[in-house]
């Protein structure tokens, strides 16, 4: 498979249904692989809270669904995925996990126009490379949200990151998550969105 990368602006109309058809068609590929989340960041820094923001989103509404028999999600605010224990956290997802179908989540860096939107890729992401940190690849296909642009202080950059960005870019990839995977009916419900705006 050609490794592929898909842009989305949340804000743009259709954009979320555009996100989950992609997503829905790269999934329907896994067959009876089970389908790991694995959500990279850390909560110490705005621009790099993302993947925990979604991962805390997906544990809350995965369990609240019951449907957790299919699907596993790894990274958390409550238990993290990062630079420290990614290695180890891959390991375990392939002891426990037969062939298991990682899609990655991380906040990334980009060009100034870019910032805001959402990406969908075929292929593993380099997690950390943005601040210079040798990780292990991850992923048989990657989710980003580009929280801010890259430039020489990177490390400044993600400490300084608006919440509002990260927030909204997690609540659109998390969204678009759960409705393929057919969670929720409708993410029109008040208590949806409630759950949503929390952060």
């Amino acid at each position: 498979m050609t490794n592929t990368t898909l842009y989305f602006a949340p804000s743009a109309a259709k954009s979320l249904n555009k996100f989950c058809s992609s997503l829905q068609e790269m999934i329907a590929q896994t067959g009876n692989r089970p389908v790991v989340f694995l959500c990279i960041g850390s909560d110490r820094a705005t621009g790099d809270s993302l993947g925990p923001l979604v991962g805390h989103q997906l544990i809350t509404s995965l369990t609240l669904s019951n449907c957790t028999k299919k699907t596993a999600v790894y990274g958390s605010l409550r238990h993290t995925v990062h630079a420290g224990n990614l290695s180890d956290t891959l390991s375990s997802i392939y002891n426990r996990y037969s062939n298991p179908f990682i899609i990655a989540i991380d906040a990334s860096l980009g060009v100034p126009e870019h910032i805001g939107c959402v990406t969908l890729g075929t292929g593993s992401l380099r997690p950390g490379i943005g601040v210079s940190h040798d990780l292990p690849a991850a992923g048989d296909i990657h989710i980003t949200g580009i929280v801010n642009h890259s430039g020489s202080n990177n490390h400044l950059t993600l400490q300084t990151t608006r919440l509002l960005t990260v927030a909204e870019l997690a609540g659109f990839i998390s969204q678009g998550i759960l409705r393929t995977l057919h969670v929720c009916s409708s993410f029109q419900s008040p208590q949806e969105r409630h759950f949503i705006d929390i952060f």
